[in-house]
């Protein structure tokens, strides 16, 4: 069981609710005797005075438990500021679905204090890295927990590309694009494309194609481990787009590889010790509730 005495602090939703909810942090961990370190892109949103600020890899290399106040996009974010410093992170939910964001803010001393104390479990949740090479010169790159997604950008128009795994090629396919998921992202948006739920613990992605022109094309789910190159065709009239956690997007053009493998450090994500993920399924997704079978 780790002993968390230095707590970062990371937010970035502008709201009131979240200014209220880090006050409450504040307060509760300097009566626990905790010492508090928080993003120093988060200055404006604290009104306690004497806190310490930091850069996010200052903060990340220096706290014992990181905890993101805000929605999954918040935690998305942070997840990709953090993997590499191997500190675990514990979400409090601002936001609206909250599968990365635990905590409600009705329960928040009650359910951190636990947490303190040693009620909980930690999941290691892989991330995506993305690059895109131009006659084998990368122009652009990035990192994701939730998914890798190709599309058309701003235009109506299907794409053409081809995709390898493992340098073996798998079909061309004519698409609005492809989205690429790590288990934590199969809920998120490959869920509304078709997308399988895959159990967070699973070493897998799912390759999920958007609106293909044809009837055949279903879902595909690889080995965690797997190389994914996209090769996008030089017939395409538009220049689609890769984007990562919908959040930092590259343009490519035709001729371009796009290349996806497993990021070599995974975050920790630390949960209360009554965490069920079929739990959160039936709350987040409207699943049915128990008959009485026991």
């Amino acid at each position: 069981m780790a002993n968390f005495n230095r707590i970062g602090l990371q937010v970035q939703l502008r709201h009131p609710e979240v200014k209220d909810t880090l006050d409450r942090l504040i307060t509760f961990f300097d009566k626990r005797g905790c010492s508090i370190l928080i993003d120093r892109r988060d200055a404006e949103m604290v009104s306690v005075p004497g806190i310490q600020f930091a850069d996010p890899q200052e903060m990340a290399g220096n706290a014992d438990l990181v905890i993101v106040v805000g929605g999954d996009g918040t935690m998305l974010g942070a997840a990709r500021d953090l993997a590499d410093y191997g500190v675990p992170v514990l979400g409090v939910n601002r936001g609206r679905l909250g599968f990365l964001t635990d905590i409600l803010p009705d329960e928040l001393e009650q359910r951190v204090g636990r947490v303190l104390d040693g009620a909980y479990v930690i999941t290691d949740r892989f991330l995506l890295d993305m690059s895109v090479y131009r006659r084998d010169e990368q122009v652009g790159a990035g990192t994701a927990l939730n998914d890798v997604v190709l599309h058309p950008g701003r235009s109506v128009r299907m794409m053409e590309f081809e995709l390898y795994i493992d340098r073996q090629f798998v079909y061309s396919q004519r698409s609005d694009g492809l989205i690429i998921s790590t288990p934590t992202g199969s809920t998120a948006y490959a869920l509304s494309a078709g997308g399988p739920i895959m159990h967070p613990a699973l070493n897998a992605m799912s390759l999920v194609p958007m609106n293909a022109h044809t009837l055949t094309s279903r879902p595909l789910v690889v080995s965690g481990e797997a190389k994914i190159e996209i090769l996008v065709s030089s017939r395409n009239e538009i220049l689609p787009a890769v984007t990562c956690d919908g959040q930092n997007d590259t343009s490519t053009r035709p001729g371009d590889v796009i290349s996806i493998a497993k990021h070599k450090q995974s975050i920790k994500l630390l949960h209360p010790d009554d965490h069920n993920f079929y739990e959160v399924c039936r709350s987040k997704l409207g699943w049915g509730s128990r008959l009485g079978i026991k």
